[in-house]
């Protein structure tokens, strides 16, 4: 298992120096944030992107996300051009050494929440979703959620919405068919591995369709393009944001095919209803057996990339709710801590 830390570039208030020294950390997954969506990466900033965190000795190997026009998703006539936009960076990205692709299906809303700062018990704030809270909010009066898009304005948004109601699930299992039957060609072409996250929560949301909700669905898109290319970011806390989903055993199942390309391991505390927080990464505090999970990853030979994902925001910190340095440190620390002994006691058997 490579290990790997999420990092949002140099406006970043998390700086790879201090990544740096958390110990077993393998590379650096990021990506452009400054490129209109939709757009070709400029060969000039992925090299820049990766020289920075070259210089601090880690690989960049993983780019979370390229992320995909909403033209695709609502499979416009358009989105052909776009499409092929989204190839020539895999090309690129392939050329720089990238390996893995991190990337969603998520209409308008990459993730949602209904709270940023949650304040836990023992005193640190972490992100939370609240059902009924998400479905008072008339959307139609602004958007007054985080999780939506800043890309948008208040009337691109509602625009996009508007687009939206002709779009029903089949429409945009249909439009997610026609992307990965581009695009994995090329993928495999340039040797990268496409790795779906994903939706979260999984679960519709305003109205929008959502297709990567629970193992069915996971087994729908892994089908739809039968090859190694073609395969997923299994995002523990996604996924356990519905307490029908079996995350132990759908790494059991996908992992031993060899489709998992990267793995978001992080613990959140959730309910019946779909309410859920985040947690810290210890089993103990969630509702998630981390030391299952990660023994069936083990169990299946994984070697694949790595993150802890959401933390805490914790002893004072500021800066990006989940994306705070110390948490994901101890998150990282402890699933390497985990991964270390389940391995050892495996080959001691």
């Amino acid at each position: 298992m490579k290990m790997s830390f999420r990092w949002y570039g140099k406006s970043d208030p998390v700086k790879l120096e201090h990544i740096r020294q958390i110990p077993g950390m393998h590379g650096i997954v990021s990506a452009l944030y400054d490129v209109p969506l939709g757009e070709a990466w400029p060969v000039d900033k992925i090299l820049a992107l990766k020289s920075s965190i070259e210089a601090h000795g880690f690989a960049f190997e993983v780019v979370e996300s390229v992320g995909l026009h909403e033209d695709i998703k609502l499979g416009k006539p358009t989105r052909d051009q776009w499409i092929q936009n989204y190839c020539q960076t895999l090309e690129r990205l392939a050329a720089a050494g990238v390996k893995v692709v991190c990337y969603n299906f998520m209409p308008v809303f990459e993730w949602m929440r209904t709270s940023l700062d949650l304040k836990l018990p023992d005193g640190s704030t972490s992100t939370a979703f609240d059902v009924d809270a998400a479905f008072s909010v008339e959307l139609g009066k602004g958007v007054a959620l985080p999780g939506w898009d800043a890309r948008y304005t208040a009337e691109e948004f509602r625009s996009l919405m508007n687009a939206y109601t002709s779009v029903g699930e089949e429409d945009l299992w249909r439009n997610l068919e026609y992307f990965l039957q581009k695009v994995i060609p090329v993928a495999t072409s340039v040797g990268i591995k496409m790795a779906i996250h994903p939706d979260d929560p999984p679960r519709p949301i305003f109205g929008l369709p959502r297709v990567v909700k629970n193992r069915n669905d996971l087994r729908r898109i892994l089908d739809a393009v039968d090859s190694a290319a073609n395969g997923l970011t299994l995002c523990s806390g996604a996924l356990g944001a519905d307490v029908r989903n079996d995350v132990v055993a759908m790494v059991k199942e996908f992992g031993g095919e060899k489709r998992i390309h990267f793995a978001h391991l992080r613990n959140i505390k959730v309910d019946a209803h779909g309410n859920f927080q985040e947690t810290a990464h210890w089993s103990a505090d969630g509702s998630l057996d981390m030391a299952a999970i990660i023994r069936a990853y083990a169990e299946n030979g994984f070697d694949g990339y790595a993150r802890p994902d959401h933390g805490r925001m914790i002893w004072g910190e500021r800066g990006n709710p989940s994306y705070g340095l110390y948490d994901r440190a101890l998150g990282a620390v402890y699933l390497n801590g985990l991964w270390e002994a389940t391995v050892k006691n495996r080959n001691r058997s």
